[in-house]
């Protein structure tokens, strides 16, 4: 039986900026372009050189900054978070930019990702006298940065990245300097930029363009970025480093208008859709995508395919997430509340239906009744990526494989499942070969395919017997 899970979902996107006038204004815009990272919650703390001041919330930023609390935060520094929950209660205490005050100093801290050690950490810490005020993972840097006693605080962090373990971009902020780090494996993206002669710092470059910044470069992993008043300085916490980036930020979690490794996202999508054409081609009338993610893939199935492409699913923007709903039947009229057929586009038409993947099957079975409710003769479902079998541990919210379809089903029976005339996946080397390879002397070209093959790049350490025993369970 498949747990009843939400889909796939990243937790959160960081922003931050450093010497201007409005910056906790500048980090609210930024964020704005972040919110597909994260509805749950946002948060901003912002430094005028002597005091660290922040308001978070549940809700999106909209909601979280309504009535006026941005003007509170005063300063020409900020750094800002937008968080969906994967480790850690869906409560206010988690919430993030973090807010920490010391007897002479203060500290933000922000993350993007998930720690795979953060559990034993977090024993140990206990242990040793830790008090913890949430049960976010996000909190173990902050116990391990005081714990460090070098004497100095860049390196008293230097020494608490090294321990913390798995994917993390993370932003600090003290009340003189802002810091910005990325795991020795580039699991999430994180990029730098200008406004004139202030710096920023944020999850996509999307952000940059919604105010105004010039790209810089990406942060490469296993770097410490410092931006203070003598400019940006950049060190580095680790020297083992092996590029992998997340390949599900190029499928489906990154905005198409954003670049990482210098690909752009839409571009890569849409060559994911012409091999895909290449690898599956079926003969049909018209090519639709499910939106938003996968309309550039199927714009390319169609281009390749030589077929013309419609918008047979039309999505509906004001509704709220329906995986809240208390039962099957919400969850169903959930479905149809956002997404509808056009039924002049698929009327006695072969369709073929392209989306990025498939996590339980159910969603993809709904969209196929969908379309065949409104006409459609024949429903070919193709996926702009490999079956996404094994779960994810550094910040994509599957972490057990009994949540994926693909896990449990061969394709023929995936097909039979969500009720399509056909189904065809895109191969592995398809989906490396269309984002581009970023780093082609490195495994998988510098990404990560665990989601599809199971070859994590690190070890699982907190998970990893777990994992074991799943697998073992599946012989």
């Amino acid at each position: 039986m498949l747990a009843e899970v939400k889909g796939l979902n990243e937790e959160c996107g960081i922003f931050g900026i450093w010497d201007h006038p409005n910056a906790a204004e500048i980090t609210y815009y930024g964020l704005h372009s972040l919110q597909h990272r994260g509805q749950e919650g946002a948060g901003i703390v912002s430094t005028d050189g002597e005091t660290l001041k922040g308001h978070r919330n549940l809700g999106l930023l909209a909601d979280v900054f309504k009535h006026g609390e941005l003007d509170d935060l005063k300063g020409k520094a900020a750094i800002g978070h937008v968080r969906y929950a994967t480790a850690g209660q869906k409560n206010l205490g988690n919430v993030q930019p973090f807010l920490f005050h010391f007897h002479s100093s203060s500290l933000a801290l922000a993350h993007n990702g998930n720690l795979v050690n953060a559990k034993s950490l977090r024993r140990e810490l206990e242990e040793e006298g830790a008090i913890f005020q949430t049960s976010s993972d996000t909190e173990v840097l902050a116990h391990l940065i005081k714990r460090s006693h070098t004497g100095d605080f860049v390196e008293d962090l230097k020494v608490a990245l090294n321990k913390v373990k798995g994917g993390f971009a993370y932003m600090l902020l003290t009340e003189d300097t802002m810091y910005a780090a990325l795991d020795p494996n580039g699991f999430r993206p994180l990029s730098i930029g200008r406004i004139g002669d202030s710096y920023v710092v944020a999850s996509e470059t999307c952000a940059f363009e919604t105010v105004g910044a010039e790209f810089v470069r990406d942060v490469e992993p296993g770097e410490l970025i410092i931006i203070n008043n003598d400019g940006l300085r950049i060190e580095k916490f680790t020297e083992n480093v092996t590029h992998s980036i997340c390949s599900m930020e190029y499928i489906y979690f990154a905005r198409p208008d954003s670049n990482i490794a210098g690909i752009n996202v839409h571009s890569a999508r849409k060559r994911s859709g012409k091999r895909l054409a290449k690898e599956a081609f079926i003969d049909a009338d018209v090519v639709t995508g499910v939106p938003d993610s996968s309309i550039s893939a199927a714009i390319g199935y169609a281009e390749e395919a030589g077929l013309p492409y419609e918008l047979g699913l039309i999505k509906n923007r004001y509704v709220a997430r329906t995986f809240i709903q208390p039962s099957q039947e919400l969850r169903e009229q959930g479905v149809r509340m956002k997404l509808s057929a056009v039924r002049g586009v698929v009327e006695g038409k072969r369709v073929v239906m392209i989306d990025d993947s498939i996590v339980r099957g159910t969603t993809s079975k709904r969209i196929v009744q969908l379309l065949r409710e409104a006409g459609a003769a024949e429903v070919h479902v193709r996926i702009a990526s490999p079956p996404l079998a094994f779960p994810c541990f550094y910040g994509i919210d599957i972490q057990t494989r009994n949540e994926l379809i693909a896990s449990n089903y061969s394709v023929d029976e995936i097909c039979r499942i969500i009720g399509a005339d056909s189904l065809e996946y895109l191969s592995e080397e398809g989906l490396v070969d269309s984002i581009g390879r970023p780093y082609p002397n490195e495994p998988y070209g510098g990404l990560c395919m665990a989601y599809f093959n199971g070859d994590y790049p690190t070890p699982l350490y907190d998970y990893e017997a777990e994992y074991l025993a799943s697998l073992e369970a599946e012989k």
